[in-house]
């Protein structure tokens, strides 16, 4: 891994910093055309074009009537499974429902002579959700995104994904996925956001995907609601030197097989600590099953980086605005009220990252590339929509008429002022 000194005032500037921060925007210029051409035939041509891509991309021949994978094949599946992992999905099931039941929000009323005003919210009522399935399966990602749709009580919750396998299939029929499409990629995006002769079009689409997906999504916005634009995945790591340097490679690597465009960064006042992580994590790749993409990753983009102190390090954190954040200090906790930017922070030396992807209850589907200054995690309330309530008596009205009056003569609406106006002649 690569070892960068911000032990200077003039650390904000350095190259390896801002290389890290836009390494998914590096792609846009690239790929952004190719995704506009896939959406615009899919808007065009619906089945006819998802199944054209779906050769091209996945080497799969599907039909109209092969595109809808049969519910009873999720049932099927959910039986089929090893019983060990159908009890962990179903744990991680009821732990990711509990977690998110809290994040309920309720309708409300407010009264004050003469006047009710309130905020009324209601569930979406289609919702697409995107699992990737290009170089890995993700049982746990179809829990972090049906579940909270679940929970918010969307009426219809519909799963695309390339080829699921049974362990997909499975969680789908454990989270109460409506309908499940053997499709992926920018197409299924599409598709999900227009409608076509068998997908049907939803309010929203969420999950996270390739850059295709991701640059999909980002463009079809507007046409379609999105939960964020999720890039490669990444780990920040702040460490004091008094965990293990192999748990710190560990947890560095479980980003960094991900894809060969996700990142893995520590932050550290060690120096010596440094040399020993990076040559744990060279000596954990010799017989990583995933070498090849980890190695990939962690090449391009692995670096650690030097402050003076565990403040700076906060600091250049915030700057980062990691995806997930590991404080893997003597005392965490001190630390987190100087944290402002992250999109889960895991505490203390036992809070590895993938106990969050799995089995915790906060989601992980997250916000990536320093897009955690502004998105949230994946949660209910992005399957929540809200609604002003608003009810006048005459001695409500006669309470607010006049500076209404005043504020619509000030901004030159003669039909404001005059809505209200008639209405006190009368």
């Amino acid at each position: 891994m690569r070892i960068e000194d911000l032990r200077h005032s003039a650390w904000r500037f350095n190259e390896r910093l801002k290389v890290l921060k836009e390494r998914g925007q590096i792609l846009t210029q690239e790929y952004e055309p190719a995704v506009k051409e896939i959406i615009e035939r899919v808007r065009a041509e619906g089945d006819k074009a998802i199944i054209e891509y779906t050769k091209r991309f996945d080497g799969r021949d599907i039909s109209p009537d092969t595109m809808e994978i049969p519910y009873e094949e999720l049932e099927r599946a959910y039986n089929e499974i090893e019983e060990d992992v159908r009890s962990a999905l179903e744990i991680a099931h009821e732990r990711i429902r509990r977690f998110h039941e809290a994040q309920l929000e309720r309708s409300f009323m407010t009264e004050e002579e003469g006047i009710l005003l309130g905020m009324r919210v209601l569930p979406l009522e289609r919702v697409g959700i995107y699992v990737p399935g290009g170089k890995a399966a993700y049982p746990s990602t179809v829990l972090m995104n049906a579940v909270p749709a679940v929970v918010a009580g969307v009426e219809e919750v519909i799963m695309v994904s390339p080829n699921p396998n049974p362990y997909t299939l499975a969680s789908a029929f454990i989270a109460g996925v409506s309908r499940v499409f053997s499709i992926g990629g920018a197409h299924a995006v599409a598709g999900l956001a227009f409608g076509t002769q068998t997908l049907p079009k939803v309010d929203k689409i969420v999950g996270p995907g390739n850059i295709y997906v991701a640059l999909a999504k980002k463009l079809l916005y507007g046409t379609v609601d999105i939960d964020m634009i999720a890039g490669p995945s990444e780990i920040l790591v702040i460490a004091d030197g008094t965990v293990d340097p192999k748990w710190v490679a560990a947890d560095l690597l479980s980003q960094a097989e991900h894809d060969e465009l996700a990142g893995a960064f520590m932050i550290t006042t060690e120096e010596e600590y440094a040399k020993e992580v990076a040559q744990w994590v060279g000596k954990l790749l010799e017989d990583f099953p995933r070498k090849d993409i980890a190695q990939k990753s962690i090449d391009r983009f692995g670096t650690i980086f030097l402050v003076e102190d565990l403040y700076q390090a906060c600091e250049v954190a915030n700057h980062i605005a990691p995806e997930h954040l590991e404080i893997l200090t003597e005392e965490p906790f001190a630390l987190l009220p100087y944290i402002k930017h992250a999109g889960a922070v895991f505490l203390g030396k036992y809070a590895t990252e993938p106990l969050g992807d799995y089995v915790l209850g906060p989601n992980h589907t997250l916000p990536t590339g320093g897009t955690a200054r502004f998105f949230s995690p994946l949660g209910v309330y992005h399957f929540l929509k809200r609604s002003s309530l608003i009810y006048l008596s005459k001695e409500g009205f006669e309470r607010v008429a006049e500076p209404s009056e005043a504020i619509a003569r000030a901004e030159g609406l003669y039909a404001h002022y005059y809505a209200v106006r008639v209405r006190r002649e009368a």
